[in-house]
């Protein structure tokens, strides 16, 4: 039988399955224990060592080392971590990927999958429908995890055959027995076929069925798992490029570590390969060099057999199909055994060179501008959106840098107030703050769009409320950020009438920006550490609060005495509470904040 466009396309739908149920098993981990993957997170900045281990243990989990990658450009993009300590999560992220090499190669050969997945889907289905955020991730998970070994399964089943595609078996005899040209050419397909399904685990798993087929030869086999290292760093590379200079400089590196082993392990190929067939032997899982010369063999020595063999005619219990079984396994621990043996030594050997990657990456990559060196809000985009439930931390990161930007407008504020007027420096300063705005306007534009993709993403309960939340404070922070240019405009109004204030005025108007300025701390205290938020700094905002409330009412019942008793005009008077009472408004919106960190976040109050 031919094969056929129908068996092309069921072998694409079978790799689609492989990546669909990775991907539904990483979200539904995510949504599951998205919590603790962001504290898991924060480990990465302690140390190399630390790092490494983080970047192992997510990639493990997650079961990509791409959706890791890429995440953790988005955390260097966002300031959340500097470009050493990316790099050592990177080196774990590469050994972390030789995880899912390991269960391919463990079960998905070893094991009838059938027996334990429609099982394992039946078991999972019901947790999709039950109340309970957290069950029903876990379902996910389960479902994800089945469909991965079912897509595995069914890519072995469409792979061509040789026996019904001889010019297939020429083309690739053509090209593998070219010496180290041939490894060169495999380790290019292997760049190729990574880049283009964006997941090394899948090209693991299509050359290990193409290597116990006996297609290629083992050799060659480890050439395309070397070449899948380069090709998994294309999708960082694609998420970096709407990035900042740090965000670029991370996905470099990546690509600069892989680079630099795959070099090392040219020059020394073929005894790296025996010393990991010595390896496989001496742990008694066989030779895996044996199954491309026995298949071989048995075309010239027996073909009748040979023929049988793959048109699947062989009956069970054949000594020949016993015989590929153990060779089968062979191979597939012996790449595995490859791939983890090269990542490990790459990792031993690079670990201790972080400070010289991040050197060439400065040097590759440089910054245009001094600016560019700083977190602009600019960093996030749709490019770097990956794992919705764990991006929540570069938008919260995000929402400090705007309330620290706005707090800048509350000096420029109270500055505005004591400038000579229609002076230069007026001028200038209401200049600026009007450009704040703009910005502050931009931004608040910005943040939602981020957080509303978020939000269109596959998020748990906790996660969408944590959105809804985060939304609600941005408002917040910009209306702060509209009062400050408010008072601006008040004060532009009163230069124009020709009205003055004298120094009792300035004295209360300084009063009520000293309270407002020790309210705005305590607020972005709050809000740089929102998972872990202290009481007592709760209390005090509160206090500072009704502070603000009382100072405004004691100065409008004082500010009506003064304009009867002629302290100061009534013109002046209605100016100078414009402004107090816009300051007190920024109390409102600021308590507001607060009130939504206390109320989001009280299973973490501290």
């Amino acid at each position: 039988m031919n094969y056929t466009l129908l068996d092309f396309l069921a072998l694409l739908g079978s790799v689609g399955l492989f990546l669909y149920g990775m991907k539904v098993m990483s979200e539904g981990l995510q949504k599951a224990a998205g919590d603790r993957l962001r504290n898991i997170l924060s480990a990465m900045t302690r140390n190399r060592f630390t790092g490494t281990l983080t970047g192992f243990a997510i990639t493990a989990l997650i079961q990509s080392s791409s959706a890791s990658t890429v995440m953790v450009v988005s955390f260097v993009n966002a300031g959340l971590m500097t470009l050493a300590q990316s790099m050592a999560v990177i080196f774990g992220a590469n050994v972390g990927t030789t995880f899912t090499a390991w269960i391919i190669a463990l079960f998905g050969f070893k094991v009838d999958t059938s027996l334990f997945i429609l099982p394992l889907i039946a078991c999972s289905v019901p947790l999709l429908f039950s109340k309970k955020s957290r069950t029903k991730s876990i379902g996910e998970f389960l479902i994800g995890f089945s469909f991965l070994f079912m897509g595995l399964d069914m890519i072995s089943d469409y792979v061509p055959d040789l026996q019904s595609n001889p010019e297939m078996f020429a083309f690739l005899e053509r090209y593998a027995s070219m010496g180290f040209t041939s490894v060169l050419l495999f380790l290019l397909v292997g760049i190729i076929v990574t880049a283009v399904i964006q997941s090394s685990a899948a090209t693991f798993a299509i050359v290990l069925i193409m290597c116990t087929k006996g297609w290629i030869s083992f050799d060659l086999a480890c050439a395309v798992v070397l070449g899948s290292n380069i090709g998994t760093t294309i999708t960082p590379l694609l998420a970096s490029m709407s990035g900042n200079v740090a965000a670029k400089r991370k996905a470099m590196g990546h690509l600069l570590f892989n680079a630099l082993g795959i070099i090392w392990t040219l020059c020394v190929f073929y005894p790296f390969v025996n010393l990991n067939v010595w390896i496989t032997e001496a742990l008694g899982q066989g030779n895996p060099e044996t199954l491309f010369t026995y298949v071989n063999t048995l075309e010239d020595t027996q073909p009748d057999i040979y023929n049988q063999l793959f048109a699947g005619s062989l009956p069970a219990g054949h000594e020949v199909l016993a015989k590929i079984a153990m060779m089968q396994f062979s191979v597939s621990f012996g790449l595995s055994m490859f791939h983890t043996v090269f990542n490990l030594i790459n990792l031993s050997i690079m670990i201790w060179l972080t400070g010289m990657y991040v050197k060439i990456v400065e040097k590759l990559i440089p910054a245009k501008h001094k600016e560019d060196e700083e977190f602009q809000l600019k960093f996030i985009s749709a490019g770097l959106l990956s794992a919705s439930e764990l991006n929540i931390a570069q938008a919260e990161k995000e929402m400090t840098v705007y309330a620290q930007r706005v707090q800048r407008m509350i000096d420029m504020a109270e500055n505005l107030v004591h400038s000579k007027e229609k002076s230069e420096e007026f001028s200038q300063l209401f200049s600026r703050l009007e450009k704040y705005e703009e910005i502050s306007d931009r931004m608040e534009i910005e943040i939602a769009n981020y957080l509303n993709r978020c939000a269109e993403g596959r998020l748990s309960n906790e996660g969408k409320l944590h959105i809804a939340a985060m939304l609600n404070i941005v408002s917040e922070i910009e209306s702060i950020a509209d009062c400050c240019f408010g008072c601006a405009k008040i004060l532009i109004r009163k230069q124009e009438s020709g009205v003055d204030f004298t120094e009792l005025i300035y004295k209360n108007i300084d009063t009520m920006f000293g309270y407002l300025k020790e309210a705005m701390t305590d607020m972005i205290e709050l809000l740089s550490d929102v998972e872990k938020v202290r009481e007592v700094a709760i209390i005090r905002s509160y206090n500072k609060e009704r502070e603000i409330n009382n100072l405004r009412n004691q100065l409008r019942t004082n500010n009506v005495e003064n304009i009867n008793n002629k302290v100061y005009e009534y013109q002046s008077g209605i100016y100078y509470m414009d402004i107090i009472n816009d300051l007190e408004k920024m109390g409102d919106y600021i308590i507001n904040v607060v009130d939504t960190i206390r109320d989001h976040f009280r299973k973490h109050v501290a």
